[in-house]
């Protein structure tokens, strides 16, 4: 979601003709933000995503489906990225996960985290607890070498995040 906020600064001036007060708005600001309503971790592997996939469907009990590439805009006058992206739903708490390759067709969906090989992005509401034992399990498979928490805002292209 995006949110636009408009900020004025208004000054007050006397006119030197008649004496009235004047009032004269001086700039406009329009600030930009960009919602980041979903948790994301960083796992690194060396093994293909499918195959990864399954182990987290074995070891987790999650049914990740392959859906659609993801597409991205990296570059606009090459075309869009096409990035492996896979789907499981909790239909219990509507929470989404999508399991996204961070190494796409022509570069990375993360250039600053190019050592990250996927993303574990987790949409709509994830309890904390439930995050920490997800991430410890991450952990826990022994392919995996490692599965980080990631604060969203801190990453440069996060809006190549946005679907």
């Amino acid at each position: 979601m995006y949110y636009l906020q408009q900020n004025f600064i208004a000054r007050v001036s006397i006119c030197i003709f008649t004496g009235a007060k004047v009032m004269i708005l001086n700039r406009k600001f329009l600030k930009f933000e960009i919602d980041l309503d979903f948790v994301l971790i960083a796992v690194t592997t060396s093994l293909k995503d499918y195959r990864i996939c399954y182990l987290i469907n074995k070891f987790l009990n999650f049914n990740f489906t392959k859906i659609n590439d993801l597409r991205v805009d990296i570059q606009p006058a090459n075309g869009p990225v096409l990035f492996s992206r896979y789907h499981y739903n909790w239909e219990t708490t509507e929470t989404d996960f999508y399991f996204i390759a961070n190494k796409g067709s022509e570069g990375y969906l993360i250039p600053e985290m190019k050592k990250a090989d996927y993303f574990l992005l987790i949409k709509n509401y994830i309890d904390e607890n439930d995050l920490d034992s997800l991430v410890s399990s991450l952990n826990k498979i022994q392919e995996i070498v490692a599965a980080v928490k990631i604060d969203p805002k801190k990453i440069k292209s996060r809006e190549n995040l946005l679907f």
